[in-house]
Protein backbone atom coordinates (compact mmCIF):
# COMPACT_ATOMS: atom_id res chain seq x y z
CA UNK A 1 0.00 0.00 0.00
CA UNK A 2 0.83 3.52 0.09
CA UNK A 3 3.52 4.99 2.17
CA UNK A 4 6.00 8.22 2.60
CA UNK A 5 8.93 6.33 1.30
CA UNK A 6 8.47 7.90 -2.11
CA UNK A 7 10.33 6.04 -4.68
CA UNK A 8 9.99 7.04 -8.58
CA UNK A 9 6.62 6.45 -10.04
CA UNK A 10 4.74 6.46 -6.58
CA UNK A 11 2.12 8.95 -5.71
CA UNK A 12 3.43 11.89 -3.95
CA UNK A 13 0.77 14.26 -3.43
CA UNK A 14 -2.57 14.85 -4.56
CA UNK A 15 -4.78 18.49 -4.74
CA UNK A 16 -7.79 19.77 -5.54
CA UNK A 17 -8.77 22.96 -8.14
CA UNK A 18 -12.28 24.43 -6.87
CA UNK A 19 -13.89 27.17 -7.84
CA UNK A 20 -14.66 27.86 -4.10
CA UNK A 21 -12.61 27.31 -1.92
CA UNK A 22 -13.32 28.14 1.05
CA UNK A 23 -16.57 26.24 0.68
CA UNK A 24 -14.76 23.35 -0.35
CA UNK A 25 -12.46 23.75 2.85
CA UNK A 26 -15.35 23.48 5.11
CA UNK A 27 -16.88 20.49 2.76
CA UNK A 28 -13.76 18.22 3.47
CA UNK A 29 -13.27 19.60 6.96
CA UNK A 30 -16.85 17.81 7.90
CA UNK A 31 -15.77 14.83 5.71
CA UNK A 32 -12.42 13.84 6.82
CA UNK A 33 -11.50 16.28 10.08
CA UNK A 34 -8.75 18.25 7.75
CA UNK A 35 -7.93 22.16 8.21
CA UNK A 36 -6.79 24.42 5.14
CA UNK A 37 -4.09 26.69 5.24
CA UNK A 38 -4.09 29.24 2.83
CA UNK A 39 -0.64 30.09 1.01
CA UNK A 40 0.85 33.63 0.42
CA UNK A 41 1.18 35.45 -3.10
CA UNK A 42 4.06 34.09 -3.69
CA UNK A 43 2.58 30.56 -4.15
CA UNK A 44 -0.91 31.73 -5.72
CA UNK A 45 -2.63 31.30 -2.57
CA UNK A 46 -1.84 27.77 -2.84
CA UNK A 47 -2.69 26.03 0.20
CA UNK A 48 -2.61 23.00 2.38
CA UNK A 49 -5.20 20.64 3.74
CA UNK A 50 -3.46 18.87 7.20
CA UNK A 51 -4.74 16.21 9.42
CA UNK A 52 -3.31 16.46 13.37
CA UNK A 53 -0.74 18.58 11.81
CA UNK A 54 0.32 16.26 8.93
CA UNK A 55 -0.47 17.46 5.22
CA UNK A 56 -2.57 15.17 3.33
CA UNK A 57 -3.75 17.42 0.32
CA UNK A 58 -3.14 20.63 -1.86
CA UNK A 59 -5.59 22.80 -3.13
CA UNK A 60 -6.27 26.19 -4.83
CA UNK A 61 -8.89 28.30 -6.77
CA UNK A 62 -9.22 27.50 -10.29
CA UNK A 63 -11.00 29.85 -12.73
CA UNK A 64 -13.53 28.17 -15.38
CA UNK A 65 -11.30 28.76 -17.87
CA UNK A 66 -8.74 26.75 -15.84
CA UNK A 67 -11.00 23.65 -16.05
CA UNK A 68 -13.94 21.80 -13.70
CA UNK A 69 -13.17 21.31 -10.41
CA UNK A 70 -10.87 18.35 -10.00
CA UNK A 71 -8.71 16.46 -8.03
CA UNK A 72 -5.13 15.97 -9.69
CA UNK A 73 -2.80 12.93 -8.63
CA UNK A 74 1.00 13.51 -8.70
CA UNK A 75 3.54 10.56 -8.91
CA UNK A 76 7.46 11.19 -7.65
CA UNK A 77 10.23 11.81 -10.58
CA UNK A 78 13.58 12.09 -9.99
CA UNK A 79 13.46 14.57 -13.30
CA UNK A 80 10.03 16.19 -14.24
CA UNK A 81 12.29 17.32 -17.47
CA UNK A 82 13.41 14.01 -18.47
CA UNK A 83 9.40 13.26 -17.83
CA UNK A 84 7.99 14.82 -19.78
CA UNK A 85 9.99 14.04 -22.73
CA UNK A 86 9.09 10.36 -22.07
CA UNK A 87 5.41 11.32 -21.76
CA UNK A 88 5.77 12.81 -25.20
CA UNK A 89 7.95 9.84 -26.70
CA UNK A 90 5.32 7.42 -25.00
CA UNK A 91 2.55 9.28 -26.73
CA UNK A 92 0.75 11.34 -24.17
CA UNK A 93 1.27 15.33 -24.15
CA UNK A 94 2.15 17.85 -22.05
CA UNK A 95 -0.72 19.94 -20.50
CA UNK A 96 1.71 22.44 -18.73
CA UNK A 97 5.49 22.48 -18.89
CA UNK A 98 8.00 21.52 -16.02
CA UNK A 99 8.38 24.51 -13.61
CA UNK A 100 9.79 25.24 -10.29
CA UNK A 101 7.61 25.92 -7.28
CA UNK A 102 10.11 28.33 -5.59
CA UNK A 103 12.46 25.68 -3.60
CA UNK A 104 9.79 23.22 -2.62
CA UNK A 105 10.21 21.43 -5.88
CA UNK A 106 9.32 21.20 -9.57
CA UNK A 107 6.21 20.36 -11.42
CA UNK A 108 4.39 19.29 -14.78
CA UNK A 109 1.07 18.47 -16.15
CA UNK A 110 0.23 15.65 -18.69
CA UNK A 111 -2.52 13.97 -20.31
CA UNK A 112 -1.79 10.48 -21.11
CA UNK A 113 -2.65 8.64 -24.64
CA UNK A 114 -6.37 7.77 -23.13
CA UNK A 115 -7.31 11.32 -21.92
CA UNK A 116 -6.53 10.85 -18.34
CA UNK A 117 -4.97 14.11 -16.59
CA UNK A 118 -1.73 13.16 -14.32
CA UNK A 119 1.35 15.05 -12.70
CA UNK A 120 4.08 14.68 -11.71
CA UNK A 121 6.29 15.83 -8.69
CA UNK A 122 10.30 16.10 -8.42
CA UNK A 123 10.78 17.40 -4.41
CA UNK A 124 13.06 19.73 -3.67
CA UNK A 125 12.10 21.34 0.05
CA UNK A 126 8.48 19.93 0.26
CA UNK A 127 9.47 15.59 -0.05
CA UNK A 128 5.45 14.89 -0.47
CA UNK A 129 2.31 14.13 1.33
CA UNK A 130 3.16 13.72 5.17
CA UNK A 131 0.30 11.05 5.82
CA UNK A 132 -0.84 8.42 3.49
CA UNK A 133 -2.63 4.99 4.30
CA UNK A 134 -4.47 6.27 7.28
CA UNK A 135 -7.96 7.64 8.26
CA UNK A 136 -8.48 11.12 6.62
CA UNK A 137 -5.29 10.47 4.29
CA UNK A 138 -5.37 8.96 0.55
CA UNK A 139 -4.88 5.37 0.78
CA UNK A 140 -4.99 4.06 -3.03
CA UNK A 141 -5.43 5.85 -6.88
CA UNK A 142 -7.54 4.61 -9.48
CA UNK A 143 -7.01 4.67 -13.21
CA UNK A 144 -10.52 4.52 -15.75
CA UNK A 145 -9.28 3.83 -19.03
CA UNK A 146 -10.19 3.28 -22.10
CA UNK A 147 -7.42 0.31 -22.90
CA UNK A 148 -5.85 -0.89 -19.30
CA UNK A 149 -3.14 -2.97 -21.48
CA UNK A 150 -2.38 0.45 -23.75
CA UNK A 151 -2.14 2.42 -20.11
CA UNK A 152 -0.15 -0.45 -18.47
CA UNK A 153 2.59 -0.01 -21.09
CA UNK A 154 2.60 3.63 -21.11
CA UNK A 155 3.11 4.14 -17.77
CA UNK A 156 5.44 1.21 -17.73
CA UNK A 157 7.91 3.14 -20.55
CA UNK A 158 7.36 6.56 -18.29
CA UNK A 159 7.53 5.25 -15.37
CA UNK A 160 8.87 1.61 -15.05
CA UNK A 161 5.84 0.72 -13.00
CA UNK A 162 5.00 -2.87 -12.99
CA UNK A 163 1.34 -4.64 -13.34
CA UNK A 164 -0.11 -7.58 -11.32
CA UNK A 165 -3.54 -8.92 -12.19
CA UNK A 166 -5.47 -9.81 -8.98
CA UNK A 167 -8.20 -11.96 -10.24
CA UNK A 168 -11.71 -11.16 -8.17
CA UNK A 169 -15.68 -11.91 -8.65
CA UNK A 170 -16.42 -10.47 -11.86
CA UNK A 171 -13.03 -10.08 -13.38
CA UNK A 172 -9.42 -9.61 -13.27
CA UNK A 173 -8.25 -6.12 -11.68
CA UNK A 174 -4.87 -4.63 -12.65
CA UNK A 175 -2.96 -3.39 -9.63
CA UNK A 176 0.10 -1.02 -10.24
CA UNK A 177 3.52 -0.60 -8.22
CA UNK A 178 6.68 1.36 -8.70
CA UNK A 179 9.09 -0.61 -10.17
CA UNK A 180 11.89 0.59 -8.25
CA UNK A 181 9.77 -1.27 -5.42
CA UNK A 182 8.08 -4.51 -4.44
CA UNK A 183 4.33 -6.02 -4.45
CA UNK A 184 3.74 -4.92 -1.01
CA UNK A 185 3.98 -1.22 -2.82
CA UNK A 186 1.21 -1.69 -4.55
CA UNK A 187 -0.84 2.00 -4.83
CA UNK A 188 -3.66 1.89 -7.71
CA UNK A 189 -5.00 -0.02 -10.01
CA UNK A 190 -6.41 -0.25 -13.71
CA UNK A 191 -10.12 -0.45 -14.42
CA UNK A 192 -11.82 -0.91 -17.86
CA UNK A 193 -13.11 2.82 -18.87
CA UNK A 194 -16.26 1.15 -20.59
CA UNK A 195 -16.83 -1.38 -17.52
CA UNK A 196 -18.06 1.52 -15.07
CA UNK A 197 -20.93 3.04 -16.41
CA UNK A 198 -20.82 5.78 -13.72
CA UNK A 199 -17.32 7.29 -14.85
CA UNK A 200 -17.66 5.96 -18.89
CA UNK A 201 -20.23 8.83 -18.76
CA UNK A 202 -17.60 11.22 -17.33
CA UNK A 203 -14.40 9.89 -19.08
CA UNK A 204 -10.80 9.10 -18.75
CA UNK A 205 -9.38 9.81 -14.92
CA UNK A 206 -7.28 9.28 -11.96
CA UNK A 207 -9.36 9.03 -8.94
CA UNK A 208 -7.88 9.30 -5.61
CA UNK A 209 -9.19 7.06 -2.72
CA UNK A 210 -9.16 8.59 1.06
CA UNK A 211 -9.37 6.10 3.99
CA UNK A 212 -12.01 6.17 6.68
CA UNK A 213 -13.09 4.27 9.34
CA UNK A 214 -17.13 4.35 8.67
CA UNK A 215 -18.11 4.65 5.07
CA UNK A 216 -21.86 5.24 6.14
CA UNK A 217 -21.23 8.15 8.22
CA UNK A 218 -19.52 10.03 5.87
CA UNK A 219 -21.37 9.06 3.10
CA UNK A 220 -24.62 10.65 4.80
CA UNK A 221 -22.04 13.46 5.91
CA UNK A 222 -21.06 14.28 2.21
CA UNK A 223 -25.14 14.11 1.28
CA UNK A 224 -25.67 16.46 4.07
CA UNK A 225 -23.20 18.99 3.10
CA UNK A 226 -24.21 19.35 -0.37
CA UNK A 227 -21.99 16.48 -1.61
CA UNK A 228 -23.15 13.80 -4.45
CA UNK A 229 -23.16 9.80 -3.87
CA UNK A 230 -22.34 9.31 -7.32
CA UNK A 231 -21.70 5.28 -6.59
CA UNK A 232 -23.18 3.81 -3.45
CA UNK A 233 -21.55 1.76 -1.32
CA UNK A 234 -19.64 -2.06 -2.44
CA UNK A 235 -17.94 -4.39 -0.27
CA UNK A 236 -15.43 -6.13 -1.71
CA UNK A 237 -14.17 -9.71 0.13
CA UNK A 238 -10.84 -9.15 1.65
CA UNK A 239 -10.44 -5.89 1.02
CA UNK A 240 -13.18 -3.85 2.39
CA UNK A 241 -15.96 -0.84 1.41
CA UNK A 242 -15.91 1.61 -1.13
CA UNK A 243 -18.22 4.49 -2.44
CA UNK A 244 -17.59 7.51 -5.16
CA UNK A 245 -18.69 10.79 -4.15
CA UNK A 246 -18.62 14.25 -5.40
CA UNK A 247 -17.98 17.29 -3.51
CA UNK A 248 -20.75 20.51 -3.62
CA UNK A 249 -18.32 21.91 -6.63
CA UNK A 250 -18.22 18.73 -8.83
CA UNK A 251 -14.79 17.20 -8.09
CA UNK A 252 -14.30 13.30 -8.01
CA UNK A 253 -13.23 11.31 -5.41
CA UNK A 254 -13.47 8.18 -3.76
CA UNK A 255 -13.76 6.32 -0.12
CA UNK A 256 -12.21 3.13 0.89
CA UNK A 257 -12.40 1.01 4.67
CA UNK A 258 -10.32 -1.45 4.74
CA UNK A 259 -11.28 -4.45 5.89
CA UNK A 260 -10.45 -5.42 9.53
CA UNK A 261 -8.59 -8.64 10.12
Amino acid sequence: MLSTRYVTGAPIWVDLGTTDMDGAAAFYRGLFGWDFEKGGEEVGGYGLFRRDGRTVAGGMTVTPEMGAPAWSVYFRTPDADATARQVEQAGGRTTWEPADVLDLGRMAGFTDPGGAAFSVWQPGRNPGLELVDAPGALVWTELYAPDTEAAAAFYGTVFGWRTLGQPFEGGTYTMVYPGAGTEDDMFGGLWPLDQDPVEREAGACWMPYFQVDDIDAVVERARATGGTVRAERMDLKEVGAFAKLADPYGARFALMQPERS
